[in-house]
């Protein structure tokens, strides 16, 4: 996502509360699918979905008493437009407690577009274990899917044009939190969500 992509003439979808009120729903969704969530592990994909899979897993703890493990998965190197791209640094791969062999992974990312991410997601993990099944969240679904992909939870449908784009501002990395959707600029170097 391009994060300086102007955000003035971008309306919000989502505001803090809502994203409050989605992590919660998704969280309790989470729960009642998982029996429990016994034995779930959060893996937020870089960089936003880090911090959604961190409050996530926050949610789950109070909802079951327990503390529920989140880490990270980075992509980078399973991009399939590395070439097409500026060089970009390499996240990290956090994997928490016992790792993510027999459990329920649940990727958790920001926005889920073309699902091309979510591929590479797919295979950094098969690279790192062997989970009982995968499952993914994301805090907003906008279409346009280029890959048999799709959301287990999603905070919000958000139909959209390929004309605009979708930028998710968290507190951690952003010092607010919102949806905004905005116009795609004219000349666009990098692609956004």
């Amino acid at each position: 996502m391009d994060t300086h992509a102007d955000t003035s003439a971008a309306r919000p979808v989502l505001e803090g509360p809502d994203i409050q009120r989605v992590l919660t729903r998704i969280a309790h969704e989470i729960v009642e699918r998982a029996k429990g969530a016994d034995d779930v592990v959060l893996l937020g994909i870089p960089t936003r979905g880090v911090h959604l899979a961190r409050r996530l897993a926050a949610k789950l703890e109070q909802i079951t008493e327990r503390p529920v493990p989140a880490g990270s998965l980075d992509i980078t190197m399973y991009r399939d437009d590395l070439r097409l791209q500026p060089p970009r640094a390499l996240a990290r791969t956090e994997i928490p407690g016992d790792g993510i062999d027999g459990r329920l992974v649940v990727l958790v990312d920001d926005v889920l577009f073309s699902g091309r991410t979510i591929r590479a997601a797919l295979d950094a993990l098969n690279d790192i274990g062997r989970p009982r099944a995968v499952q993914l969240a994301v805090l907003v679904d906008r279409g346009h899917r280029e890959l048999p992909i799709r959301a287990d939870y999603v905070g919000k449908n958000l139909p959209t044009s390929l004309r605009e784009t979708v930028k998710v501002q968290l507190a951690e990395e952003d010092g607010r939190d919102s949806v905004l959707l905005g116009a795609k600029p004219a000349a666009q170097g990098s692609r956004l969500h």
